[in-house]
């Protein structure tokens, strides 16, 4: 229910319903403008506001939504459910453009994922739109709405004869001027004019009696009159017969039509009916944009929380002159049922409660509503409201009286689902009277528990509702330093009137507010005072505890992002330990691929000393770009060996030559061949080469080189590059060799397990694709695979032949073939290694 009569221009949505007009394309949306009304049902109001939240999100991000004919031809089809009737021509023309818009509408929902609009698409359910309707349309008109000459053989023939008798007339009328102006009967610039339908001559009013005919007119001055001649009046006749025959074979095709159409005539109903809609809810949703209104969160239960709430009419107002208005933030449930607003007057109570008012019911109208998307809206039963000036002499009402009537009405039919808005409440009547009644009409609204909005100026209001359980003071918030109101509601205390400071500041004589003080006397100033003092120091320490607050929110997020970075330099060192680690395994990885492949070359060579050579000098470049760092670091070490070798030696030399002094020749030989000496090179010797661990034995020494093998490796290598070993030194790198062999040949066999016999390289580009496939016949050839395939896919074939290319290239690879047919065929490639 909603009270009184004229709630909507109370609260202004009057002014809102015409917004909503201009929003609409078509009489089809003004009209359901006008029938909108309040509904208290939350399924319905959930589906209208939804609808139209729907739509705003279209207008917002969709660029195709089909806009270009909403007509009304509800008037031509309701004609047409008489026998007889018939749509006419421009009736026809508006019936096709509304249609191809409703189809378009159709076609635009149909077209949308399912779940993009799911209330929207709900109205287009039932509307039903038959193919036979636009075809026998396009058959009888054109695009531009003149029918067609082929519409019926009868129109046809009756076009065409009109058109040659036309064509033949405008002959000989062209003919007949031109014979005019040659005798001077008429100016040279003058042309053929149509006069009542036919076609004449302007002739001089003086050589009118020189042609033979019928004087259709006369100009203004009198000077030219406009003459159809006596040869062609037949033939106008003729034309004007014609223009009759074909008027009737229109109404003729117009009638047939109508009789087809007439059984759809429903239908068409139930069509217009959602264009109705779909111009209806854009209107709503242009306006939602026009204010900033948004979808908030609906609650079932007669509630209210929000937030930023904006009183839409005074927001366009305020827009315009550049300004903004200032949100409303507002609490109502069952715990906090009434909201007393109390302060200064022209501090925004009655603006206050007049937005309270609004958008609830704008809501339950199915509007999207100016506020914070935070914010909750309940639904209602009823809203009653309080507000203006109602005396009436025609009813013998009063001002207070009037109030009256409202209170005896809210008092009646109010209950804990209503919400009502009373401004002013108590006035109108002696104060200490009025202010009684007020208190007691509050008491039985606040026991029947109704949720609302009340203003006063009343302190004992002010007193009940701090003490009332159910009932919040409200203050609108007024700077006294500037003496001016801030439009701001603070629930929780009441405000003050500022009667007295506003009565000093628009200048009324001192005298007088004295007299007032010592009349009202200081304690109830002082009170009012008081009140002032104790909102604003609340405010002040309420400054002072956000800004707590806020430091601390500051000093959390510091410590947090303390202790992120310091995981993150934690995770940091482990990433960059890892990743050395791993960076040190693909170098031993690498080192093992350069021995093997030297190993398999020098198989493959024979062991032909030429190609011995050269891949003995290939994969020492190799092992010297890989262990560069290692053996500088070696080297140092070695040359600090090999001084305490030196030294170790020159003592024993000593010790040795005393030893020999003192003993037997055959001793001192014994001593001798005893004694190792590193700078002579001899056949059986254990010896290394430089920068090498591999220890191999002397087989041959010439004068500057020596033959060496190094396990089952025979190579010519230069003396100087030789260090001699002893036997206790070669036993341990053998051992140390053998045990990094060993170790090797188990990585090996376990990589042989995890090998991957099928690559993927589609849809990876050339030089990506090419680099694994390389990477994976290395990996092959050290493994000791005999047959894997490269999975590269069809195409255009670029990829398969740049693999095979390479694979070509490869010695060790055997041949490269398609995998059978049934498991790939050209798509993949199967590589048979040596």
């Amino acid at each position: 229910m909603i009270y009184p009569e004229n709630f909507e221009t109370k609260i202004r949505f009057d002014k809102v319903r015409e917004l909503l007009k201009k929003q609409c394309l078509s009489t089809l949306g003004r009209d359901l403008v006008e029938e909108l009304k309040f509904s208290e049902s939350f399924n319905r109001v959930s589906r209208r506001v939804n609808e139209t939240n729907e739509f705003k999100t279209i207008c917002l991000q969709e660029e195709n939504f089909p806009l270009g004919h909403f007509i009304d031809v509800r008037s031509s089809l309701d004609k047409i459910r008489i026998d007889g009737t018939y749509l006419e021509l421009e009736e026809l023309f508006d019936l096709k453009r509304s249609l191809e818009s409703i189809s378009a509408i159709l076609r635009f929902f149909k077209n949308k994922e399912e779940g993009s609009y799911p209330h929207l698409m709900r109205l287009t359910g039932n509307v039903k739109m038959y193919p036979y309707i636009f075809d026998r349309i396009n058959a009888i008109l054109t695009k531009h709405g003149r029918m067609k000459d082929n519409a019926s053989p009868e129109l046809m023939q009756v076009r065409s004869n009109l058109a040659q008798k036309q064509a033949s007339i405008s002959r000989r009328m062209q003919a007949l001027l031109r014979a005019a102006q040659k005798d001077g009967w008429v100016d040279q610039d003058v042309s053929l004019s149509v006069r009542d339908g036919r076609a004449v001559i302007p002739v001089a009013s003086a050589y009118k009696r020189k042609i033979k005919g019928i004087v259709h007119d006369e100009s203004a001055t009198g000077k030219t009159s406009y003459i159809e001649p006596a040869e062609i009046v037949e033939t106008n006749n003729e034309i004007r017969e014609l223009e009759y025959a074909e008027r009737r074979e229109m109404i003729k095709v117009l009638r047939e039509f109508t009789e087809q159409v007439r059984p759809y005539v429903d239908d068409l109903f139930h069509a217009y009916a959602f264009l109705a809609q779909i111009d209806f809810i854009r209107a709503k949703a242009k306006f939602a944009i026009q204010v900033n209104g948004l979808l908030p969160q609906m609650r079932k239960t007669a509630s209210v929380l929000w937030e930023n709430a904006v009183h839409p009419l005074l927001y366009l107002t305020l827009q315009g002159e550049g300004r903004k208005a200032v949100p409303l933030n507002i609490e109502i449930n069952d715990k906090q049922r009434i909201v007393l607003i109390s302060g200064p007057n022209a501090g925004g109570k009655s603006v206050c409660l007049q937005t309270m008012g609004l958008l609830q019911y704008m809501f339950q109208c199915g509007l999207l509503v100016p506020m914070s998307e935070k914010s909750n809206m309940g639904i209602f039963d009823n809203i009653f409201i309080d507000i203006g000036d109602e005396q009436s002499m025609e009813n013998d009402l009063s001002t207070y009286s009037s109030h009256l009537m409202n209170m005896k009405h809210f008092l009646k039919y109010s209950n804990a689902e209503t919400l009502m808005m009373i401004d002013e409440f108590g006035t109108g009547t002696e104060p200490a009277l009025g202010g009684a009644i007020a208190e007691s009409i509050l008491d039985k609204l606040n026991r029947k528990q109704v949720k609302g909005v009340i203003t006063t100026h009343y302190t004992g209001l002010k007193h009940y509702a701090s003490e009332a359980e159910g009932i919040e003071n409200g203050a609108m918030l007024y700077d006294s330093h500037k003496m001016q109101p801030l439009f701001q509601l603070h629930v929780g205390k009441p405000g003050s009137s500022f009667a007295f400071e506003i009565a000093r500041k628009i200048g009324l004589p001192e005298e007088i507010l004295k007299l007032a003080t010592d009349k009202i006397g200081g304690d109830h100033i002082n009170f009012d005072k008081h009140l002032r003092d104790i909102v604003r120091d609340k405010r002040y320490w309420e400054t002072k505890r956000e800004k707590i607050r806020v430091n601390e929110k500051k000093l959390a997020q510091l410590v947090e992002r303390y202790e992120i970075d310091l995981k993150e330099t934690s995770s940091l060192r482990k990433e960059i330990i890892s990743k050395a680690q791993e960076e040190a395994k693909q170098l031993l990885n690498q080192a093992n691929k350069s021995i093997e492949k030297t190993i398999r070359e020098i198989k493959e060579s024979k062991a032909e000393k030429e190609k011995t050579r050269q891949v003995r000098k290939a994969f020492e470049e190799q092992k010297e770009v890989l262990t560069q760092p290692d053996l500088q670091e070696e080297e140092r070490i070695n040359r600090k060996i090999q001084k305490l070798k030196d030294r170790e030696n020159q003592v024993k030399k000593i010790t040795g030559d005393k030893t020999t002094q003192s003993s037997s020749p055959e001793k001192a030989v014994s001593q001798k061949k005893k004694q190792f000496d590193p700078s002579i090179i001899e056949k059986g010797d254990s010896v290394k080469l430089d920068a090498q661990r591999t220890i191999g034995e002397v087989i041959e020494v010439n004068d500057k080189t020596a033959v060496v093998a190094f396990g089952a490796l025979l190579t010519s290598v230069k003396l100087n590059r030789l260090t001699k070993v002893s036997k206790t030194q070669a036993k341990k790198e053998n051992t140390s060799y053998n045990q990094t062999s060993a170790l090797v040949q188990e990585k090996i066999s376990k990589r042989k397990l995890t090998f991957r016999r099928d690559i993927d390289v589609r849809g990876m580009r050339a030089e990506e694709a090419l680099q694994i496939v390389m990477d994976h016949v290395d990996e092959a050839i050290m493994l000791d695979i005999s047959e894997f395939r490269i999975l590269h896919g069809t195409g255009h074939g670029i990829l398969r032949k740049l693999i095979r290319d390479y694979l070509n290239t490869v010695q060790l690879v055997r041949s490269c073939t398609d995998e059978k047919i049934q498991m790939g065929g050209s798509g993949i490639t199967v590589v048979h290694m040596e």
